[in-house]
């Protein structure tokens, strides 16, 4: 059994990462947490609309940014459901109860802005760090950290 416990990718442009985000919701399942990290402007929120529209094999699911709303849900085949987080504007991990948190680790946790979640991050979560390439506004460089054996298949 191969483990890998990181992975770098460099993501030529949003079809790129669409790609990835697709390739990571074929692995994803109930129980599972997904941290978007990057500074703003890096892909997060493509990140996550290409996940769940995979997720949902729905190419054309309206997922808007959860920046207001704080959470969005999303029901998933097979009775799953998926929820999406942008903890911007949450002051700390105490808040996450009233948007649901523990309801949402039984399905699928998309989180942007993870660091707010403090003590709550889920020690076996996947990390997918994005940065922005310099030079190249549409560039994108992910590093996938977590999840060991099924970041084999991505490394593939």
């Amino acid at each position: 059994m191969t483990v890998t416990e990181s992975l770098t990718l460099a993501l030529a442009d949003e079809a790129a990462t669409a790609r990835l985000a697709a390739a990571v919701a074929r692995l994803a399942r109930a129980g599972d947490a997904i941290l978007l990290a990057g500074p703003y402007g890096a892909g997060k929120t493509a990140f996550a609309r290409a996940f769940l529209r995979a997720a949902a094999g729905d190419p054309a699911l309206v997922v808007p940014s959860p920046s207001f709303t704080l959470v969005q849900t999303y029901p998933l085949p097979g009775g799953v459901e998926a929820w999406h987080y942008d903890l911007w504007r949450v002051a700390g991990a105490e808040e996450l109860a009233e948007l649901g948190w523990d309801e949402a680790r039984a399905g699928i946790a998309l989180v942007e802005w993870p660091e707010r979640l403090g003590a709550l991050t889920p020690p076996d979560a996947l990390t997918v760090a994005l940065a922005p390439v310099p030079g190249d506004p549409g560039a994108r460089r992910a590093t996938l950290a977590g999840w060991p054996d099924r970041l084999a298949t991505l490394a593939r």
